[in-house]
């Protein structure tokens, strides 16, 4: 009987000439360890335009049948491949080739020896939490961050906001972001909220230009559920990970739930967070 072969999704932002001399590697890594990187109609599009070559497998539909999803980009395509294989035992690495990369498991110069270690099970995975949220227009899971604001050029929101059935305020603002420990050193960071350190349980809320000086950031304990009520005289935009979802109507309610343990993301033995955080945002500084 032939031993049952490896499979790797692999995933990539939208610039191949960037990625690309990195796939081939990978590629080649693959075949060495006997495994194959599958590429979807699209990724096929964008890397072999002139046919397969060795180590990868062109227009195979996203399969849960691999044992690892390689993204190459920045953190939004490393939020993609985590939504693609939320809640299995598929985790993502990610090669740094975006900006930030906060999300990414390791920057270009370090990737053939992290796939390596990927491929011989010398990574560890970080569980990653999420936001479920419920709403009249829908529901989704967010893994980084929830975000309802004022349409552009749209009257200022008015929210309000319950903790556990608990009225707490109404607040006059142009919106509200409500983040993850991953996603609270995104906007709610830019945004003046606090970071939440990788393995804290709960989410965090911090409101876009309050129209108050009492308005507050807000780390929710991971048991309580937060009610948003839109009370503005006008729909508000509903974003999930930086995506446009839907709208909120005049009135209608939005609930947003602590969800635990929804992917996983490979890290290096021994990564700390706050190494990551030091790196990403005092290089930025510089």
């Amino acid at each position: 009987m032939s031993p049952r072969e490896r499979r790797v999704t692999l995933i990539s932002h939208g610039r191949p000439e960037e990625t690309g001399g990195a796939l081939r590697e990978l590629a080649a890594i693959a075949e060495a360890h006997g495994a194959v990187l599958l590429l979807d109609h699209d990724e096929t599009a964008k890397h072999c335009p002139d046919g397969p070559f060795p180590g990868v497998r062109c227009d195979q539909p996203v399969s849960l049948d691999v044992e690892l999803c390689v993204a190459l980009g920045g953190d939004g395509t490393v939020l993609r491949a985590l939504r693609e294989y939320a809640r299995t035992a598929v985790p993502t690495f990610g090669v740094n080739f975006g900006e930030v990369g906060f999300l990414a498991s390791v920057e270009p110069a370090l990737m053939r020896d992290g796939f390596e270690r990927a491929l011989t099970g010398g990574l560890d995975a970080l569980e990653l939490p999420a936001i479920e949220i419920a709403a009249p227009c829908g529901s989704w899971t967010a893994l980084n961050d929830v975000t309802l604001h004022r349409k552009v050029g749209g009257r200022v929101a008015e929210l309000s906001y319950a903790l556990t059935g608990e009225d707490v305020s109404c607040v006059r603002c142009d919106g509200v972001v409500i983040a993850t420990p991953a996603g609270s050193t995104g906007y709610n960071l830019a945004n003046g909220g606090p970071v939440l350190a990788w393995g804290v349980k709960g989410m965090v809320m911090s409101f876009i230009a309050p129209h108050s000086l009492s308005a507050r950031a807000l780390v929710i304990a991971p048991s309580d559920v937060l009610t948003l009520h839109n009370s503005s005289r006008e729909p508000l935009d509903l974003i999930i990970d930086g995506r446009p979802v839907n709208e909120v109507a005049v009135g209608e309610t939005v609930e947003a739930r602590f969800a635990d343990g929804v992917a996983l993301l490979a890290q290096l033995p021994g990564a700390s967070f706050y190494r990551r955080l030091r790196e990403k945002f005092g290089r930025l500084a510089r």
